[in-house]
Protein backbone atom coordinates (compact mmCIF):
# COMPACT_ATOMS: atom_id res chain seq x y z
CA UNK A 1 0.00 0.00 0.00
CA UNK A 2 1.06 3.29 -0.96
CA UNK A 3 2.14 5.42 2.06
CA UNK A 4 0.10 8.48 2.75
CA UNK A 5 1.84 11.74 2.18
CA UNK A 6 2.78 13.85 5.28
CA UNK A 7 2.70 17.57 4.91
CA UNK A 8 5.07 19.48 7.55
CA UNK A 9 5.16 23.19 7.52
CA UNK A 10 8.23 23.66 9.65
CA UNK A 11 8.91 27.54 10.70
CA UNK A 12 12.56 29.03 8.45
CA UNK A 13 12.98 30.85 12.11
CA UNK A 14 12.67 27.98 15.08
CA UNK A 15 11.89 24.70 13.23
CA UNK A 16 8.45 24.69 14.62
CA UNK A 17 4.98 23.97 13.56
CA UNK A 18 3.03 26.88 11.24
CA UNK A 19 -0.39 27.68 10.91
CA UNK A 20 -2.46 29.00 8.60
CA UNK A 21 -3.83 32.66 9.32
CA UNK A 22 -7.67 32.82 8.50
CA UNK A 23 -7.75 36.13 6.03
CA UNK A 24 -4.55 36.32 5.32
CA UNK A 25 -1.80 34.72 2.50
CA UNK A 26 0.73 33.45 5.24
CA UNK A 27 1.60 30.61 7.80
CA UNK A 28 2.00 32.05 11.27
CA UNK A 29 4.50 30.86 14.03
CA UNK A 30 2.68 30.16 17.02
CA UNK A 31 5.74 29.06 19.00
CA UNK A 32 8.17 32.31 17.68
CA UNK A 33 5.64 34.42 15.95
CA UNK A 34 7.27 34.72 12.57
CA UNK A 35 5.50 34.48 9.35
CA UNK A 36 5.71 32.82 6.50
CA UNK A 37 3.79 33.51 2.98
CA UNK A 38 2.08 30.80 1.16
CA UNK A 39 3.34 29.86 -2.02
CA UNK A 40 1.83 32.46 -5.23
CA UNK A 41 -0.83 31.77 -6.18
CA UNK A 42 -2.52 31.41 -9.87
CA UNK A 43 -4.67 34.36 -11.03
CA UNK A 44 -8.04 33.14 -9.49
CA UNK A 45 -10.72 32.13 -12.11
CA UNK A 46 -14.21 31.38 -12.18
CA UNK A 47 -15.28 28.29 -10.05
CA UNK A 48 -16.89 26.25 -13.37
CA UNK A 49 -13.27 26.63 -14.79
CA UNK A 50 -11.89 25.49 -11.46
CA UNK A 51 -10.88 21.51 -11.57
CA UNK A 52 -13.87 20.52 -12.89
CA UNK A 53 -14.10 16.67 -13.04
CA UNK A 54 -16.18 14.30 -15.45
CA UNK A 55 -18.94 13.58 -13.67
CA UNK A 56 -19.56 10.11 -15.83
CA UNK A 57 -15.63 9.13 -15.04
CA UNK A 58 -16.35 9.89 -11.78
CA UNK A 59 -19.14 7.41 -11.52
CA UNK A 60 -17.22 4.67 -12.81
CA UNK A 61 -14.07 5.15 -10.68
CA UNK A 62 -12.39 6.48 -14.22
CA UNK A 63 -10.24 9.46 -12.85
CA UNK A 64 -6.87 10.23 -13.92
CA UNK A 65 -5.01 9.09 -11.07
CA UNK A 66 -3.79 12.79 -10.33
CA UNK A 67 -7.36 13.35 -9.00
CA UNK A 68 -7.16 11.06 -6.23
CA UNK A 69 -4.63 11.39 -3.11
CA UNK A 70 -3.82 8.78 -0.19
CA UNK A 71 -5.05 10.33 3.26
CA UNK A 72 -4.45 9.54 6.65
CA UNK A 73 -7.74 9.38 8.27
CA UNK A 74 -10.01 7.40 11.13
CA UNK A 75 -13.87 6.86 11.86
CA UNK A 76 -15.14 8.49 14.65
CA UNK A 77 -15.84 5.99 17.23
CA UNK A 78 -19.12 7.94 18.16
CA UNK A 79 -20.70 10.03 15.26
CA UNK A 80 -18.64 8.05 12.42
CA UNK A 81 -17.46 11.41 11.34
CA UNK A 82 -14.00 10.47 8.84
CA UNK A 83 -11.67 12.96 9.95
CA UNK A 84 -8.32 13.12 8.24
CA UNK A 85 -4.84 13.94 9.83
CA UNK A 86 -2.27 16.18 8.40
CA UNK A 87 1.75 16.85 9.26
CA UNK A 88 2.64 14.22 11.99
CA UNK A 89 -0.68 14.05 14.19
CA UNK A 90 -1.79 11.06 15.41
CA UNK A 91 -4.57 11.72 18.00
CA UNK A 92 -6.81 14.32 18.37
CA UNK A 93 -10.41 15.31 19.44
CA UNK A 94 -13.41 14.62 17.10
CA UNK A 95 -14.18 18.39 16.48
CA UNK A 96 -17.88 17.22 16.52
CA UNK A 97 -18.86 15.35 19.38
CA UNK A 98 -15.70 15.93 21.36
CA UNK A 99 -14.52 11.91 21.52
CA UNK A 100 -10.76 11.08 21.52
CA UNK A 101 -9.78 9.15 18.49
CA UNK A 102 -6.60 7.87 17.13
CA UNK A 103 -5.13 7.62 13.30
CA UNK A 104 -5.87 3.91 11.37
CA UNK A 105 -2.86 2.32 10.84
CA UNK A 106 -3.01 2.45 7.42
CA UNK A 107 -3.87 5.24 4.22
CA UNK A 108 -7.03 5.54 2.20
CA UNK A 109 -7.39 6.77 -1.97
CA UNK A 110 -10.13 9.43 -2.25
CA UNK A 111 -10.53 11.41 -4.53
CA UNK A 112 -8.89 14.73 -4.47
CA UNK A 113 -10.41 18.14 -3.38
CA UNK A 114 -9.93 20.48 -6.35
CA UNK A 115 -10.33 23.73 -4.68
CA UNK A 116 -10.96 24.94 -0.91
CA UNK A 117 -12.53 28.31 0.66
CA UNK A 118 -9.57 29.20 2.86
CA UNK A 119 -10.67 30.35 6.63
CA UNK A 120 -11.15 33.90 7.25
CA UNK A 121 -12.51 34.05 10.38
CA UNK A 122 -10.16 33.58 13.44
CA UNK A 123 -11.20 31.61 16.07
CA UNK A 124 -11.38 34.62 18.00
CA UNK A 125 -14.11 36.01 16.03
CA UNK A 126 -15.88 32.61 15.44
CA UNK A 127 -16.33 32.51 19.28
CA UNK A 128 -17.74 35.78 19.25
CA UNK A 129 -20.30 35.15 16.80
CA UNK A 130 -21.08 32.15 18.42
CA UNK A 131 -21.55 33.67 21.89
CA UNK A 132 -23.69 36.44 20.48
CA UNK A 133 -25.88 33.12 18.97
CA UNK A 134 -25.95 31.56 22.42
CA UNK A 135 -26.85 34.35 23.90
CA UNK A 136 -29.74 35.09 22.09
CA UNK A 137 -31.14 31.71 22.96
CA UNK A 138 -34.45 31.91 25.30
CA UNK A 139 -34.39 28.71 28.40
CA UNK A 140 -30.50 28.05 27.92
CA UNK A 141 -28.53 26.24 30.58
CA UNK A 142 -26.50 29.03 31.89
CA UNK A 143 -23.83 26.61 31.57
CA UNK A 144 -24.24 26.53 27.85
CA UNK A 145 -23.22 30.62 27.75
CA UNK A 146 -19.95 30.27 30.40
CA UNK A 147 -18.40 27.14 28.26
CA UNK A 148 -18.06 29.49 25.44
CA UNK A 149 -17.27 32.52 27.64
CA UNK A 150 -14.69 30.57 29.46
CA UNK A 151 -12.88 30.22 26.23
CA UNK A 152 -12.42 26.63 25.19
CA UNK A 153 -11.09 26.39 21.89
CA UNK A 154 -13.15 25.96 18.77
CA UNK A 155 -12.26 23.66 16.47
CA UNK A 156 -11.20 24.58 12.96
CA UNK A 157 -12.02 21.99 9.96
CA UNK A 158 -12.76 22.06 6.54
CA UNK A 159 -16.43 20.09 5.96
CA UNK A 160 -16.56 18.20 2.42
CA UNK A 161 -18.73 19.50 -0.20
CA UNK A 162 -19.43 18.25 -3.88
CA UNK A 163 -20.26 20.83 -6.19
CA UNK A 164 -22.47 19.82 -9.62
CA UNK A 165 -22.63 21.94 -12.93
CA UNK A 166 -25.45 20.69 -15.93
CA UNK A 167 -26.93 21.82 -18.87
CA UNK A 168 -30.57 20.33 -18.52
CA UNK A 169 -33.40 20.12 -21.44
CA UNK A 170 -36.67 19.54 -20.22
CA UNK A 171 -40.20 18.50 -21.77
CA UNK A 172 -43.46 19.01 -19.97
CA UNK A 173 -46.88 18.58 -19.54
CA UNK A 174 -49.34 19.95 -17.18
CA UNK A 175 -52.38 22.06 -16.89
CA UNK A 176 -52.72 26.03 -16.70
CA UNK A 177 -55.34 27.26 -14.65
CA UNK A 178 -56.89 30.99 -15.69
CA UNK A 179 -59.29 32.29 -12.99
CA UNK A 180 -62.79 33.67 -13.27
CA UNK A 181 -65.65 34.93 -11.51
CA UNK A 182 -69.45 34.26 -11.85
CA UNK A 183 -72.55 35.80 -9.78
CA UNK A 184 -74.03 33.38 -7.52
CA UNK A 185 -76.57 33.79 -5.27
CA UNK A 186 -76.44 32.51 -1.77
CA UNK A 187 -78.15 32.17 1.47
CA UNK A 188 -76.53 34.22 4.46
CA UNK A 189 -77.69 34.87 7.82
CA UNK A 190 -78.15 38.06 9.40
CA UNK A 191 -79.40 38.73 12.81
CA UNK A 192 -80.90 35.76 12.95
CA UNK A 193 -82.61 35.97 10.02
CA UNK A 194 -81.65 33.96 6.45
CA UNK A 195 -81.44 36.56 3.61
CA UNK A 196 -80.40 35.69 0.05
CA UNK A 197 -77.25 37.81 -1.53
CA UNK A 198 -75.36 37.56 -4.56
CA UNK A 199 -71.74 36.96 -4.40
CA UNK A 200 -68.36 36.75 -6.87
CA UNK A 201 -67.43 33.58 -6.66
CA UNK A 202 -63.86 32.47 -8.14
CA UNK A 203 -64.06 29.73 -10.88
CA UNK A 204 -60.37 28.04 -12.11
CA UNK A 205 -60.56 27.44 -16.20
CA UNK A 206 -58.26 24.34 -16.80
CA UNK A 207 -56.20 24.11 -20.16
CA UNK A 208 -53.93 21.58 -21.14
CA UNK A 209 -50.60 22.29 -22.06
CA UNK A 210 -46.47 20.68 -23.11
CA UNK A 211 -43.84 22.75 -23.35
CA UNK A 212 -39.85 22.73 -23.54
CA UNK A 213 -37.73 24.65 -20.62
CA UNK A 214 -33.64 24.78 -20.67
CA UNK A 215 -31.81 26.36 -17.88
CA UNK A 216 -27.63 25.40 -17.21
CA UNK A 217 -26.96 24.86 -13.43
CA UNK A 218 -23.47 26.26 -11.77
CA UNK A 219 -22.24 24.84 -8.56
CA UNK A 220 -25.25 22.94 -7.39
CA UNK A 221 -23.41 22.61 -3.61
CA UNK A 222 -23.72 19.37 -1.75
CA UNK A 223 -22.70 18.79 1.71
CA UNK A 224 -20.52 15.33 1.41
CA UNK A 225 -20.77 15.17 5.40
CA UNK A 226 -22.59 12.77 7.08
CA UNK A 227 -21.21 13.78 9.96
CA UNK A 228 -23.23 17.07 10.81
CA UNK A 229 -26.47 17.39 10.88
CA UNK A 230 -28.08 18.03 7.11
CA UNK A 231 -29.81 21.20 8.58
CA UNK A 232 -27.17 22.84 9.97
CA UNK A 233 -24.67 21.97 7.81
CA UNK A 234 -27.45 23.23 4.75
CA UNK A 235 -27.82 26.34 7.19
CA UNK A 236 -24.36 27.72 6.95
CA UNK A 237 -25.15 29.48 3.90
CA UNK A 238 -24.28 31.67 2.03
CA UNK A 239 -21.04 30.75 0.62
CA UNK A 240 -19.25 32.75 -1.44
CA UNK A 241 -17.67 30.23 -4.03
CA UNK A 242 -16.12 33.16 -6.22
CA UNK A 243 -13.07 32.76 -3.54
CA UNK A 244 -12.55 29.06 -3.89
CA UNK A 245 -8.80 28.53 -4.32
CA UNK A 246 -6.95 26.15 -5.74
CA UNK A 247 -6.28 23.19 -3.50
CA UNK A 248 -3.09 23.20 -1.92
CA UNK A 249 -2.15 21.98 1.31
CA UNK A 250 -0.70 25.02 2.97
CA UNK A 251 -4.13 26.22 3.62
CA UNK A 252 -4.90 23.06 5.73
CA UNK A 253 -1.25 23.98 8.34
CA UNK A 254 -3.32 23.69 12.28
CA UNK A 255 -6.99 22.78 10.85
CA UNK A 256 -8.31 19.55 10.35
CA UNK A 257 -10.15 18.23 7.32
CA UNK A 258 -13.46 15.98 7.28
CA UNK A 259 -13.36 13.14 4.58
CA UNK A 260 -16.39 12.76 2.47
CA UNK A 261 -19.16 10.03 3.69
CA UNK A 262 -21.63 10.97 0.80
CA UNK A 263 -20.65 8.91 -2.12
CA UNK A 264 -20.58 11.21 -5.89
CA UNK A 265 -23.34 8.46 -6.90
CA UNK A 266 -25.70 9.79 -3.79
CA UNK A 267 -24.21 13.65 -4.13
CA UNK A 268 -24.97 13.23 -7.73
CA UNK A 269 -28.77 12.17 -7.21
CA UNK A 270 -29.27 14.88 -4.83
CA UNK A 271 -28.42 17.57 -7.02
CA UNK A 272 -30.64 16.17 -9.59
CA UNK A 273 -33.12 16.62 -6.61
CA UNK A 274 -32.23 20.05 -5.91
CA UNK A 275 -32.17 21.18 -9.77
CA UNK A 276 -35.55 19.42 -10.41
CA UNK A 277 -37.12 21.80 -7.51
CA UNK A 278 -35.33 25.00 -9.68
CA UNK A 279 -36.52 23.08 -13.08
CA UNK A 280 -40.41 23.11 -11.49
CA UNK A 281 -40.36 26.45 -10.88
CA UNK A 282 -39.28 27.19 -14.76
CA UNK A 283 -41.62 24.80 -16.08
CA UNK A 284 -44.53 27.02 -13.76
CA UNK A 285 -43.19 30.38 -15.18
CA UNK A 286 -43.07 29.02 -18.66
CA UNK A 287 -47.16 27.39 -18.16
CA UNK A 288 -48.17 30.92 -16.33
CA UNK A 289 -51.74 31.66 -15.63
CA UNK A 290 -52.76 32.08 -11.94
CA UNK A 291 -52.44 28.16 -10.76
CA UNK A 292 -50.23 25.33 -12.62
CA UNK A 293 -50.71 21.71 -12.43
CA UNK A 294 -47.17 19.90 -13.57
CA UNK A 295 -47.81 16.24 -14.83
CA UNK A 296 -44.89 15.20 -15.97
CA UNK A 297 -41.05 16.45 -16.57
CA UNK A 298 -38.57 15.00 -18.40
CA UNK A 299 -34.85 15.84 -17.97
CA UNK A 300 -31.71 15.35 -20.08
CA UNK A 301 -28.68 16.05 -18.40
CA UNK A 302 -25.52 16.57 -20.58
CA UNK A 303 -22.14 18.34 -19.92
CA UNK A 304 -22.44 17.28 -16.07
CA UNK A 305 -18.83 17.62 -13.98
CA UNK A 306 -18.14 18.09 -10.73
CA UNK A 307 -15.73 18.87 -7.85
CA UNK A 308 -14.93 17.58 -4.81
CA UNK A 309 -14.31 21.25 -2.28
CA UNK A 310 -13.35 21.99 1.28
CA UNK A 311 -15.33 24.91 3.33
CA UNK A 312 -14.02 25.86 6.27
CA UNK A 313 -16.21 25.61 9.54
CA UNK A 314 -15.80 26.31 13.49
CA UNK A 315 -17.39 23.51 15.46
CA UNK A 316 -17.79 23.60 18.71
CA UNK A 317 -19.25 20.83 20.84
CA UNK A 318 -21.09 20.76 24.25
CA UNK A 319 -22.15 18.07 26.73
CA UNK A 320 -25.26 18.42 28.45
CA UNK A 321 -27.44 15.91 30.50
CA UNK A 322 -25.46 13.28 28.61
CA UNK A 323 -26.16 13.89 24.70
CA UNK A 324 -23.51 16.03 22.97
CA UNK A 325 -24.49 19.00 21.17
CA UNK A 326 -22.95 20.61 17.88
CA UNK A 327 -22.57 23.98 16.97
CA UNK A 328 -20.89 25.30 13.73
CA UNK A 329 -19.90 29.06 12.65
CA UNK A 330 -19.59 29.80 8.87
CA UNK A 331 -15.32 30.39 8.71
CA UNK A 332 -15.71 32.62 5.75
CA UNK A 333 -19.09 34.58 7.02
CA UNK A 334 -19.56 34.38 10.34
CA UNK A 335 -23.09 32.07 10.03
CA UNK A 336 -24.16 30.22 13.40
CA UNK A 337 -25.65 27.06 12.98
CA UNK A 338 -26.37 24.60 16.43
CA UNK A 339 -28.48 22.60 18.03
CA UNK A 340 -29.29 23.94 21.25
CA UNK A 341 -30.48 21.80 24.92
CA UNK A 342 -33.12 23.59 27.17
CA UNK A 343 -32.94 23.77 30.79
CA UNK A 344 -36.14 22.27 31.79
CA UNK A 345 -36.22 24.14 35.31
CA UNK A 346 -35.89 27.46 33.51
CA UNK A 347 -38.98 26.73 31.61
CA UNK A 348 -41.02 25.26 34.96
CA UNK A 349 -40.09 28.63 36.54
CA UNK A 350 -41.56 30.05 33.63
CA UNK A 351 -44.44 28.32 33.56
CA UNK A 352 -45.19 28.87 37.27
CA UNK A 353 -44.10 32.72 36.87
CA UNK A 354 -47.11 32.86 33.44
CA UNK A 355 -49.84 31.01 36.03
CA UNK A 356 -48.84 33.38 38.49
CA UNK A 357 -49.03 36.77 36.28
CA UNK A 358 -52.57 34.57 34.43
CA UNK A 359 -53.78 34.45 38.15
CA UNK A 360 -53.14 38.00 39.33
CA UNK A 361 -54.61 39.62 36.16
CA UNK A 362 -58.11 37.70 36.70
CA UNK A 363 -58.28 38.30 40.13
CA UNK A 364 -57.88 41.99 39.37
CA UNK A 365 -60.71 41.79 36.78
CA UNK A 366 -63.18 39.59 38.57
CA UNK A 367 -61.72 38.52 42.09
CA UNK A 368 -65.34 36.13 42.35
CA UNK A 369 -64.02 33.45 40.26
CA UNK A 370 -61.89 32.68 42.84
CA UNK A 371 -64.55 32.83 45.37
CA UNK A 372 -63.37 36.03 46.99
CA UNK A 373 -65.71 39.78 47.36
CA UNK A 374 -65.24 42.23 44.88
CA UNK A 375 -63.60 45.40 46.80
CA UNK A 376 -65.15 48.52 46.93
CA UNK A 377 -63.30 50.19 43.76
CA UNK A 378 -64.64 47.42 41.72
CA UNK A 379 -68.43 48.26 42.18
Amino acid sequence: MQVAEEHHWPCAQCGADLRFAPGQTELKCDHCGHVQAIAAKAPRVKARALGELDLAKGLRDDLPAAASEEVRSTHCPNCAAVVEFQGASHATECPFCATPVVVDTGSHRRIKPQALVPFELTEAQARVALTGWLGSLWFAPNGLLEYTRKGRAMAGIYVPFWTFDADTESNYRGQRGDHYYVTETVTVMVNGKSERRQQQVQKTRWTSVSGHVARDFDDVLVMASTSLPARLGNNLTPWDLGKLEPYAPDYLAGFQAEGYTVSLSDGRDRSHDIMAGVIDQDVRRDIGGDVQRVDSVSTDYSAETFKHILLPVWTAAYKYGGKSYQFLVNGQTGEVQGERPYSWWKIGFAVVAATILAAGATYLYDPSIFGLPRPDWMN
